[in-house]
């Protein structure tokens, strides 16, 4: 997530009531979770294991728990309560803005673009040109919709990120305070939940369609002209490449990569990273060519073991 002007560093410690070691003259730019940060960005960071991975991030800014020795042309804040300060400066940025009409004042829609009945639209979300949105869908703040897309009945878009802090009390949400853009030419099918980036966006490129009942989590990027069968679901983080065709029922893990032109058969488990170009099955998925030798040699051990111990 970027600020909407750059921030001194200074003025984020004293409001989070922590001290700063290295360079007291950064400006921040930004805020991100670990997965997503860039130059410029502010993150956190209070498990000690954790540690040396934040700091040698691309992160500019650090929030931790206790002191450590600060990279050169970065800043530590340390506070007692790093989650907290995180959330915190999210939420300032990112106030909540409960939808108290059908369409909020702030949400930029195009005149062309036709929404039916029963449509919620909240603030700051920006519909393009030609785009179709049937009837009961929910388009949460902050969602671009780019132009010639076309949404079914009861699909909802931008809600929260399922990411949750683990405390001593429970589990802790984290405020969401990424987007969904939803490039050109896209068509999601009826009833599919596509969740807001934590703090990045969740992206779902040009002319990739989606049928019915398809999730997508939080900062999820998927390429251009993918095809997603009904009720495939993608977990966080995940990056997939363009011409992608995943059938029915996939179920793809977080934090993964699918490469160009990879093609998964119905009711597979992706739980790593697949290599493009190749098509794809199982649970594990592995290469079909792989899965169904083993498959045809499975069907000869029953005759294997009668004459083995004839």
């Amino acid at each position: 997530m970027k600020f909407s002007q750059p921030i001194p560093i200074t003025a984020i410690a004293e409001k989070i009531g922590a001290k700063i070691i290295g360079s007291k003259s950064l400006m921040a730019t930004g805020i991100n979770e670990i997965h997503q940060v860039e130059k410029g960005d502010i993150t956190f960071v209070d498990v000690k294991k954790y540690f040396d991975k934040s700091l040698k991030s691309a992160a500019s800014v650090i929030i931790l728990n206790e002191k450590a020795k600060c990279p050169r042309g970065k800043a530590l804040l340390v506070c007692d309560k790093p989650f907290d300060a995180y959330n915190s400066i999210v939420l300032e940025h990112r106030p909540f803005q409960p939808l108290q009409q059908a369409h909020s004042e702030t949400a930029n829609i195009h005149p062309t673009a036709i929404i039916e009945p029963n449509v919620a639209i909240g603030p700051h979300v920006s519909i393009g040109a030609n785009t179709y949105i049937q009837a009961n869908c929910t388009i949460a703040e902050h969602t671009i919709i780019g132009e010639n897309v076309i949404i079914h009945p009861n699909t909802i878009i931008g809600s929260d990120a399922f990411y949750f802090k683990k405390t001593e009390k429970g589990y802790h949400p984290w405020r969401s305070g990424g987007r969904v853009i939803i490039e050109n030419d896209v068509q999601i099918g009826a009833g599919c939940t596509i969740n807001k980036g934590v703090s990045g966006d969740t992206i779902i490129g040009q002319g990739t369609k989606l049928d019915c009942q398809v999730h997508i989590g939080h900062d999820v990027k998927v390429g251009q002209r993918c095809l997603f069968a009904a009720q495939v679901g993608i977990g966080g983080n995940t990056e997939i490449g363009n011409d992608v065709i995943l059938y029915g029922q996939v179920g793809v893990a977080q934090n993964v990569k699918i490469g160009d032109k990879v093609l998964v058969s119905a009711k597979s488990g992706v739980s790593k990273s697949l290599e493009g170009g190749k098509a794809y099955f199982g649970y594990p998925a592995n290469e079909s060519r792989i899965v169904y030798r083993e498959l045809a040699a499975l069907r000869h051990l029953p005759e294997f073991l009668a004459n083995y111990y004839k």
